[in-house]
């Protein structure tokens, strides 16, 4: 478990994580999330004991990182996957690592087999690309079997065999009731890998939530409807949508009308319906409207719409 209390880190006068609290617990994938410069690697840098916080604390485990004797055993963490040294070779990146903990052999080899590098183990790490670099970074969180594991972006320069690998890993680490804390900027994949979410913009906390919560909190903007009377169903509805999209011959989209509501009408004029799909808002477009005033830098797209960079912090 990660607990976050209070947590100030001022650097100068920039306030980096303003007074942030919040708790990762065991048995899901957490997502991290925020704008660029909300803070999230200042705070995983401070549960790490990299930096020291200005007011509160961070606690893995019940302790402060550095209290514990064996911390590659409590939690792996990948904040910097460039973090080797380009001459040495993956294997031995990671026997170094094991030899400060005690950690076998056999677990070096169990974990190079687990991210996919076994065949490339004795090559130097400085010829690896940067999704080789990824997968060594995950095998060094995962060397000491720890409790929590903390990952800064991990699917960045992998394929989509690699993303849906490591989507596959971080929901066994939960499954297998292990602390786990993934910060990415790609939303979509977060929507698909975790369960829980903390938002943070300007260092504060936005939101603490699960998936489910956060969808609930928007309203549909459409309502999918397949129908064998589709056109009989488009005139029924026309009179009060906000507005009729068609698809295909069977299938169009309604704004201004729920769910329920072009259900009952269809069942009042004795219409078949093949399907009655609400539309909500994606994480991305949650995402946005939850940071939209705490978003540092922006980028015209033309003179009257604004986009937010949502590259990571």
């Amino acid at each position: 478990m990660i607990e976050v209390t209070n947590l100030t880190k001022r650097y100068g006068s920039h306030v980096a994580v303003d007074d942030l609290s919040f708790t990762v617990r065991p048995g899901v994938v957490t997502g991290f999330l925020g704008p660029n410069g909300a803070g999230k690697s200042t705070t995983m840098r401070v549960i790490l004991g990299l930096d020291r916080p200005t007011v509160g604390r961070a606690l893995v485990n019940g302790r402060p990182f550095e209290e514990h004797r064996a911390p590659l055993r409590e939690i792996g963490a990948l904040l910097d996957a460039k973090g080797t040294h380009p001459a040495r070779s993956a294997r031995d990146h990671l026997l170094a690592l094991a030899a400060t903990t005690g950690i076998s052999k056999r677990r070096v080899a169990e974990v190079l087999d687990l991210v996919g590098l076994s065949e490339v183990a004795d090559r130097r790490s400085g010829g690896f690309s940067l999704g080789m670099g990824q997968r060594l970074g995950i095998a060094s969180a995962l060397l000491g079997d720890p409790h929590t594991v903390m990952l800064d972006e991990p699917v960045n320069g992998l394929d989509p065999e690699g993303i849906l690998w490591i989507r596959k890993l971080l929901k066994s680490l939960a499954d297998e009731g292990r602390t786990v804390l993934v910060s990415s900027h790609l939303m979509s994949e977060m929507a698909l890998t975790a369960e829980h979410f903390i938002i943070v913009g300007r260092g504060r906390l936005i939101a603490d939530m699960s998936g489910s919560e956060l969808t609930a909190m928007t309203k549909p903007s459409s309502v999918r409807v397949r129908s064998p009377h589709a056109g009989r169903l488009r005139d029924l509805l026309g009179r009060d949508a906000t507005d009729i999209v068609i698809r295909g011959d069977d299938l169009f989209d309604v704004v201004g009308m729920d769910a329920d509501e072009i259900g009952a009408r269809a069942w009042s004029a004795q219409l078949q319906l093949q399907e009655l799909t609400p539309a909500r808002a994606s994480l991305e477009d949650i995402f946005i409207g939850l940071t939209e005033d705490a978003v540092e830098y922006h980028g015209a797209t033309d003179s009257t719409n604004n986009t937010h960079e949502l590259e990571s912090s």
